[in-house]
């Protein structure tokens, strides 16, 4: 260890942004700590002098309306030549209103506020009027608690934008809700709207956009679009002209289930990429589909289905007041905060996907930290979140597989190969060994033709070929590794890939603090 720097509140547990410097400041980190970012010289581990109050910036200062609330850096922020772009985790479950979402830039060196983006639209503001009334005023969620992605050479920012506040019932903020759920391309020098799209309108089931887009190029036609994917936790992939914002592989509004909840209004319409088709379950029959490996997990979903009156209409299917809806991919998807990684020299990008419903209902009760009574989400197990398995064994109630990698021909569009990934430790030991498992993480792609991946419930990190799924190795990790790898080069020519085994997640993991790193050994780096 070189040195260890103990913040005044607890630090973004995502990891941290580097800044080099300039001629006359040293190179720089920065992470959130509690409600304030903080920046940290790199070579010392002291708060940097000259940024903001001590290294500290006050990040609610410019974001707070009528009302206070909370806000943090879940995710650490981007660096765009000396910005430092920031999202931010404001709270996107009730009560509905608090601080805004805002997307930000500051002066690297000195902590200046230089541009702001209103995620939620203020009045006077082009799409304020897709929230009714006055439903914008001091509208909390509609955030970027996750990465950014930045196109340097363009200066263009992309920013996965999550759920409006609350997340299981909008009727108090009827319309589409720009720019919830949405992707939007900013110009980083200035915050600038360069372009958006909304990938959910009117949100009423936590379908956050998880990941960081993903930067391809997709050969069409003789010539190459810049690209930007966008990867979901409805398992849609939408992959747009990185300039243009217009969708490579066409998208189309589809009808989509409508709530009978009092109040609510749903969107008639919702978004779908004409290509790739979805890349996880995202229905459900429930002559065919349910799990039948063993008979006593059956059982309890046969049970589940029929005690709690269980119903589907299919993608976006919306709870109800009567009986339990049932909806494909869950609140944690599909895809989640892995996103893609990609060969270019393949032109395949690569995402685990998980095949996990939600099943809930609509009471009436009280929001979350007070107010009137309004309509809130409730479970068969009480909470606002209910997956649709065995809460104690994890696993699901719809057919294998349960977890995924795949590999996406990025320039067709289409799936070029998946395999399951990783297994159900009671069911190997029956014999069904090829089921997958739940999984939150993601993986790299190698320029040796490699994928490494954690993110299983199982706690293995494996190895599998790039061209072709083949799994060519696994070990066992001390915890489960819920995240993404990083790869390097040592001082001693050998190739090391890295990844944290920090356990815990919302699939119910144990926690671990281990961070494991692996390389091939010193002979074969050698002879490469």
């Amino acid at each position: 260890m070189i040195w260890r720097y103990t913040a005044p509140a607890a630090v973004s547990r995502r990891g941290v942004a580097y800044w080099p410097g300039d001629r006359d400041t040293p190179p720089r980190l920065f992470t959130g700590a509690g409600d304030r970012l903080l920046a940290i010289e790199a070579e010392r581990g002291k708060p940097a002098g000259g940024f903001g109050a001590e290294g500290f910036v006050d990040l609610k200062a410019s974001v707070r309306g009528e009302v206070d609330g909370g806000f943090s850096l879940a995710s650490p922020p981007s660096i765009y030549k000396n910005i430092v772009i920031t999202g931010g985790n404001n709270g996107e479950q009730s009560p509905s209103s608090g601080l805004y979402g805002d997307i930000r830039g500051w002066d690297a060196r000195s902590g200046k506020l230089l541009w702001s983006f209103h995620t939620v639209p203020r009045a006077g503001e082009p799409g304020v009027e897709t929230w009714e009334g006055e439903s914008w005023r001091n509208r909390s969620g509609t955030n970027v608690w996750a990465f950014f992605t930045i196109d340097v050479d363009r200066g263009i920012v992309y920013a996965p934008i999550g759920s409006p506040t609350s997340d299981y019932y909008g009727g108090d903020r009827k319309g589409a809700n720009l720019y919830g759920n949405s992707i939007v391309a900013l110009h980083a020098a200035t915050g600038a709207l360069k372009w958006y799209r909304q990938l959910v309108h009117h949100d009423i089931w936590d379908y956050d956009v998880p990941a960081a887009p993903t930067l391809v190029d997709v050969v069409r036609g003789g010539r190459t679009i810049p690209a930007v994917a966008v990867m979901t936790k409805m398992a849609l992939l939408f992959v747009f002209d990185r300039v243009t914002g217009e969708p490579v592989f066409g998208v189309e509004e589809r009808p989509v289930p409508q709530s009978s909840v009092p109040g609510e209004a749903t969107w008639p319409t919702q978004p779908f990429p004409l290509k790739p088709a979805p890349l996880a379950r995202n229905t459900f029959d429930p002559a065919k589909d349910f799990y039948t490996l063993t008979p006593e997990h059956a059982a309890f979903c046969k049970e589940l289905w029929d005690v709690n009156a269980i119903y589907t209409k299919g993608p976006y299917t919306p709870p109800g007041v009567e009986g339990t809806m049932l909806t494909f991919p869950s609140t944690v998807g599909g895809g989640n905060w892995n996103g893609l990684s990609s060969d270019p020299t393949l032109g395949l990008a690569f995402t685990s996907v998980m095949n996990l419903g939600q099943v809930a209902k609509m009471v009436q009760g009280t929001a979350r930290g007070g107010g009137p009574p309004t309509w809130v989400r409730r479970s068969p197990w009480g909470g606002p979140v209910g997956r649709f398995w065995n809460p104690e064994t994890k696993i699901p109630c719809s057919a294998p597989p349960f977890g995924e990698l795949l590999a996406i021909d990025i320039s067709r569009g289409e799936v070029a190969w998946r395999v399951p990934l990783g297994f159900v430790e009671s069911l190997k030991a029956k014999g069904f060994d090829k089921t997958g498992t739940l999984n939150i993480g993601g993986s790299i792609a190698t320029a040796g033709g490699v994928i490494f991946i954690g993110a299983t419930l199982d706690c293995r990190f494996r190895a599998f070929e790039s061209k072709t799924g083949r799994q060519l190795w696994e070990t066992e990790l001390p915890a489960c590794a819920h995240d993404v790898p990083m790869t390097f080069l040592g001082k001693d020519g050998r190739q090391y890939v890295v990844v944290a085994a920090g356990g815990g997640s919302y699939l119910g993991a144990a926690p671990g603090s281990k961070i494991v790193a692996f390389a091939l050994p010193a002979a074969a780096a050698t002879r490469q």
